[in-house]
């Protein structure tokens, strides 16, 4: 069975097509206009072995926050759509990932319920022209319309494009681990019988 999550979502401020497969080679087709989401999303795919297709148009004249908040509702919903009814998966994934001077530990649970968590500071307000605050709002637009627990937390850095990186890969790698069939698990892993909320 294929899980690939396909979102079309058109709105005053932004035109996303964006194509998920969970069970991929890492495949990258990524053009948001917004060069390091691009860079970003792009170490998504290839950590997770994901697929990633995601064309998007935004006003970009404006700034970039409508342009990463929605690629971030799409991506969330594409992984919701893509994991279904989460019979038979991992559930968890966590990791510690070293990225040169940083370590960001990544956790989360694809409970059918958002959370995020953030205990990460940026030492700089920008990473080239890209607002450092636009981090914490792709992710809480991810975890909001994906359904999952999702925690950050910065053990050390100094770099913020590390930070970012780390925090992007880190989440790749945990949720590879999180969407994996278990062939020891039977039917959804919840003791209430449902990851739905």
């Amino acid at each position: 069975m294929s899980r690939i999550g396909t979102i079309t979502r058109k709105t005053a401020e932004t035109d996303i097509q964006l194509s998920l497969s969970l069970d991929g080679t890492g495949k990258a087709d990524i053009e948001t206009g917004v060069g390091f989401l691009d860079h970003m999303l792009t170490l998504f795919a290839r950590h997770g072995q994901f697929d990633l297709k995601v064309q998007a148009v935004g006003d970009l004249h404006v700034d970039y926050h409508h342009t990463v908040e929605d690629v971030g509702i799409c991506l969330g919903k594409a992984l919701a759509h893509a994991i279904g009814d989460k019979a038979g998966i991992a559930r968890y994934g966590s990791l510690s990932l070293p990225m040169e001077e940083t370590l960001v530990t990544t956790a989360l649970d694809l409970s059918g319920r958002m959370w995020l968590v953030m205990k990460v500071a940026f030492p700089t307000e920008k990473i080239g022209s890209f607002d450092t605050e636009l981090v914490e709002t792709f992710w809480q637009a991810f975890a909001a319309n994906g359904l999952l627990n999702l925690h950050f937390v910065l053990h050390h850095g100094s770099n913020s494009h590390h930070i970012a990186e780390a925090m992007w890969k880190g989440t790749a790698r945990a949720l590879r681990q999180a969407v994996t069939i278990d062939p020891r698990q039977v039917g959804v892993p919840s003791s209430k019988g449902t990851l739905t909320g």
